[in-house]
């Protein structure tokens, strides 16, 4: 930040008119300059469990598929914000003859606006899912109180808690959806001279309403907690390039009532920023 010195008020009209915007422009600047960035493109395969395809048969059946991912965060002085895009099944057609391999897009942002100095901000939160065979729709928004920290090993967390909403075209529900508390964290480390990392997401709703959970799940209505996430392993051969396997799971999410939901997840990245 620039820093300003009291002078008398002996600077002419002239002179004030020309340093006003040179001070505006240089704040302006500052403000917008990004502390910290990263952005990537990738291809994914996710494998559920054979006991998941089991016990989703009828029950919003899952099956195996690749995806296309856009991911990017970048962080100021002021907040951070997160996002990816996914293209599901891109070799497909919009509508399959199973419908287990439609072509689907997810996306989803996220941000931390800070509390002043403090660890503390405001926390926002939408993610959309459709499925283009089946002309389904449904978005999900979170708004709350968020938390940073870094501990003394570099294992970085960031906590939240919210109040969640959801419009849904295909269960027909739009409206207050109980609450989300949820989390993201990592660590970087060194192992037989390679650069890995740990992160974790998960979301954990609550109190949904009644009405959205019996309208939105095939055999329905299901438990009013949700459990969301994902644990993975990542291996920085090259500064460009990420791989890593996930570990994916959910329960009373993704359409399903009372089965729990898990898979693998196979991931090549390229960081170009």
């Amino acid at each position: 930040m620039p820093k300003f010195v009291f002078r008398p008020p002996i600077i002419s009209l002239a002179a004030a008119s020309v340093l006003l915007p040179i001070t505006s422009s240089v704040q302006a600047e500052d403000t917008f300059t990004p502390r910290w960035s990263f952005a990537n493109v990738s291809i994914n395969y996710l494998d559920w469990s054979d006991g998941t395809e089991e016990r989703t048969a009828d029950n919003a059946a899952k099956g195996d598929f690749f995806y296309l991912e856009l991911e990017g965060s970048v962080g100021f002085d002021w907040g951070e914000f997160y996002g990816f895009y996914d293209f599901e099944n891109p070799q497909n057609d919009t509508k399959e003859e199973d419908g287990r391999d439609n072509r689907r897009s997810a996306a989803k942002v996220t941000s931390h606006i800070y509390l002043g100095e403090t660890p503390f901000s405001l926390y926002f939160h939408v993610y959309d899912f459709r499925d283009y065979g089946y002309d389904s729709e449904e978005q999900d928004r979170v708004v709350g109180l968020g938390y940073r920290h870094t501990f003394d090993n570099g294992l970085w967390f960031k906590p939240f808690l919210g109040k969640a909403w959801v419009e849904s075209q295909s269960g027909g529900y739009s409206g207050e959806n109980g609450y989300m508390l949820g989390w993201v964290l990592g660590y970087d480390f060194e192992a037989f001279g390679e650069n890995l990392s740990l992160t974790n997401w998960h979301e954990q709703t609550f109190d949904r309403d009644d009405d959205y959970l019996s309208r939105n799940y095939v055999n329905g209505p299901a438990g009013s907690v949700g459990t969301n996430g994902a644990v993975a392993l990542w291996w920085h051969p090259v500064e460009a390039i990420t791989t890593g396997v996930q570990y994916r799971y959910s329960n009373n999410k993704l359409g399903t009532a009372d089965h729990y939901q898990n898979a693998m997840i196979y991931t090549l990245k390229y960081n170009f920023l």
